[in-house]
């Protein structure tokens, strides 16, 4: 069975905004090879659709057998469009007959994916997501003001520093949004979900 998901379960987000869907499929072990053959064929069709941006697969490991797909597009709209189009209703039905709890997805925006993962991947540790975080920050705190250092040097007065500040904290967090965490999430996904 297909889970349906309408744009009203989007709840929060820009409909320009980069867009993360999680699907998660828990195909019976003894069609574990069939699934992996649909997942290299499902992804390569994917690739094709606007928005496009990448797929990750976490496969099941110590006791957990589900299979949870990573999949990232430009929009929400372009991730809906995926999620309810012809193409992807026809591969689900090829390969629902081996999945156990049917098809099960959530779609996510920005700051929501860097930890939060399906029920079925354990939420990462709290001295992980620390670690993590910090080492991704703490270098951006040291490169961001010397790069905007020729520009802001000259500034004076509180006005001027509060928005060199400002600016300094918006690049980060930019940069840890778009860039950084979703790439590093995924380096590091082994370490951080285990």
């Amino acid at each position: 069975m297909m889970e349906t998901m309408t744009k009203d379960h989007v709840a929060g987000t820009e409909r320009d905004e980069t867009v993360t869907g999680i699907i998660v499929h828990q195909p019976h072990p003894e069609f574990y090879e069939e699934y992996e053959r649909w997942l290299v064929e499902i992804r390569a069709v994917c690739q094709n659709f606007p928005g496009y941006l990448s797929t990750d697969v976490i496969r099941p490991a110590r006791g957990n057998d589900a299979y949870t797909v990573i999949i990232r597009f430009e929009t929400v709209d372009q991730l809906q469009a995926w999620i309810e189009s012809d193409v992807r209703r026809e591969f689900m039905q090829r390969i629902e007959y081996a999945l156990e709890k049917g098809d099960r997805y959530v779609i996510k925006t920005g700051l929501d994916f860097w930890f939060t993962q399906p029920s079925s991947v354990a939420t990462p540790k709290r001295f992980k997501q620390y670690l993590l975080t910090l080492s991704a920050i703490y270098p951006l705190t040291m490169v961001v003001p010397w790069l905007l250092w020729p520009m802001t040097r000259g500034w004076s007065g509180v006005g001027a520093i509060l928005f060199g500040k400002f600016l300094v904290a918006a690049i980060i967090v930019y940069l840890m949004v778009y860039l950084i965490m979703p790439r590093y999430t995924r380096l590091v996904a082994k370490w951080l979900y285990r």
